[in-house]
């Protein structure tokens, strides 16, 4: 394990060592994260920063097993989740984590309401169950009076808004949130970090966001910077890497 975040600490919820991903490219192989050690306590918060291009967005698909590592092994309560077999991974996915995207994701034809419930539809819960959960998830973040409205017909915040509804809609005990705030003006993006902050504080659940804004990154309270293909412990005032 590298020096890079060694800590004598109890039983994390996410434990990630020596976190290796390549890629293959008509040039041979690309090392994009090269021995990463990362740790996540039960209800922590935490920003990933560092400049473009360095691998922050395939370190958090790793993470939420939406990718698999060349090598390394990442931990949540002890199971390495990458010993699963492919349908207990998915299953894993869909009971342990929430993603909230750049891009949100959502489905163009579907409601508000719809693509809320989409995450319990496909777990198997009923639709009654559903359909109430989703309702209050999104009077919760201010869209009561949006539920029936198309994805079309909401503005970038509100459907931000309805990303984060449905990455919260089952309890997750992780969200893993890529550039939440990327595609909105300052003061939305600032409206989204607050409702990501809220959630975790009264639900509890962990949180873990790449990001560029420095604001959001500050206020999440723990930085950690991926540079050269490993991950350190970042000064929460440290200036953010900026893009490009």
């Amino acid at each position: 394990m590298s020096d890079a975040l060694v800590e004598v600490r109890g039983s994390p919820l996410v434990q990630v060592e020596g976190l290796v991903k390549r890629f293959a490219t008509g040039e041979g192989e690309i090392e994009v994260l090269s021995g990463a050690d990362f740790w996540l306590d039960e209800a922590d918060r935490v920003a990933i920063v560092g400049e473009s291009g360095v691998g922050k967005s395939t370190f958090l698909h790793v993470l939420g097993t939406l990718d698999h590592p060349t090598a390394g092994t990442v931990r949540f309560r002890g199971e390495d989740v990458f010993a699963k077999p492919p349908e207990e991974l998915a299953r894993f996915r869909n009971y342990a984590l929430g993603f909230v995207f750049q891009f949100h994701h959502l489905l163009p034809e579907f409601t508000a309401l719809e693509n809320v419930m989409m995450p319990g539809l496909v777990r198997g819960l009923g639709f009654g169950e559903m359909r109430e959960r989703a309702a209050r998830i999104l009077e919760e973040v201010g869209l009561a009076e949006r539920l029936a409205h198309r994805v079309g017909k909401l503005s970038g915040g509100e459907r931000q808004r309805v990303a984060v509804a449905r990455a919260l809609v089952l309890d997750p005990q992780l969200v893993l949130a890529d550039e939440p705030t990327g595609n909105l003006d300052p003061a939305t993006g600032d409206r989204i970090g607050d409702l990501l902050l809220e959630m975790n504080r009264t639900r509890g659940m962990a949180l873990v966001v790449v990001t560029h804004n420095q604001r959001l990154a500050e206020r999440l309270g723990r930085t950690v910077v991926l540079k050269g293909g490993v991950l350190l412990d970042g000064n929460p005032h440290t200036d953010v890497p900026k893009s490009g």
